[in-house]
């Protein structure tokens, strides 16, 4: 039973998407800490075992264990729900990779709420609606000094002469489950990075927990040469969540 609180009528709460490939969620405890990082944040006394619960009894159902199925944790003082769906996102995405396109929308870098993945959502699904009728498949928000600072659902990522390349938090962005295992595993640069600076990298690529990581084709009008670096990386990330299943 729903009971109306400050999670609905102010967005005051918290949830985190997470992958299922045959019935093994991917990065698990990583969503558990960045959930509760939301929820102190939020200052909401939630008991944790009580999602847990909720959690294992989801996937203990027959149908998640097979497929490529998305598990939601929602949060908010008075309730916790989990929910499933597919994950839509199919071989021919990462195929032809993304088109992406700046939006017309700041990130505020100076925000706490941009740091925590709370209910406070509109911007990203409103702008991510209006890319998708223009043919874009991921808008990207600059902060508000003009520099790139994620996208509106995935963090971002440039190659240049092998080097990964992304802009620092302090960019001001949702600090992604897929970024933390990339900055766990591979050395990263960190810089400031400007929309006419796109001439400078050889590929663009985008992270979240249910995309994984997703080549890019283009950013607005610039087409970057190449999508192998990102393709090479996401192949290094399912062979590491299959080790792990």
């Amino acid at each position: 039973m729903f009971i109306p609180d400050e999670g609905y009528y102010f967005g005051l709460g918290a949830f985190e998407t997470i992958a299922v490939e045959n019935g093994f969620p991917q990065f698990l405890p990583q969503h558990y800490k960045r959930l509760l990082s939301a929820l102190k944040f939020l200052n909401l006394s939630v008991d944790f075992s009580e999602i847990e619960k909720k959690v294992n009894v989801t996937l203990s159902q027959k149908e998640m264990q097979k497929g490529r199925k998305v598990l939601k944790i929602t949060v908010s003082e008075e309730n916790i729900f989990v929910t499933t769906r597919l994950n839509t996102y199919q071989k021919e995405d990462y195929e032809k990779g993304f088109s992406t396109a700046i939006s017309n929308v700041r990130r505020n870098e100076t925000s706490p709420f941009t740091y925590h993945k709370t209910l406070n959502y509109g911007d990203c699904i409103m702008e991510k609606r209006h890319a998708k009728e223009m043919g874009i498949q991921e808008p990207v928000f600059l902060n508000t000094k003009g520099e790139i600072a994620e996208g509106a659902t995935t963090n971002i990522f440039f190659i240049k002469d092998n080097q990964i390349i992304a802009p620092p938090l302090s960019c001001g962005m949702l600090p992604g489950i897929i970024r933390e295992y990339l900055y766990s595993t591979y050395p990263i640069k960190e810089q400031i990075i400007l929309p006419e600076d796109m001439g400078e990298f050889d590929e663009m690529f985008l992270t979240n927990s249910l995309l994984g990581i997703m080549p890019v084709c283009k950013l607005g009008s610039y087409t970057f040469p190449s999508m192998n670096t990102g393709r090479k990386l996401l192949q290094e990330l399912y062979n590491s969540q299959r080790s792990l299943c």
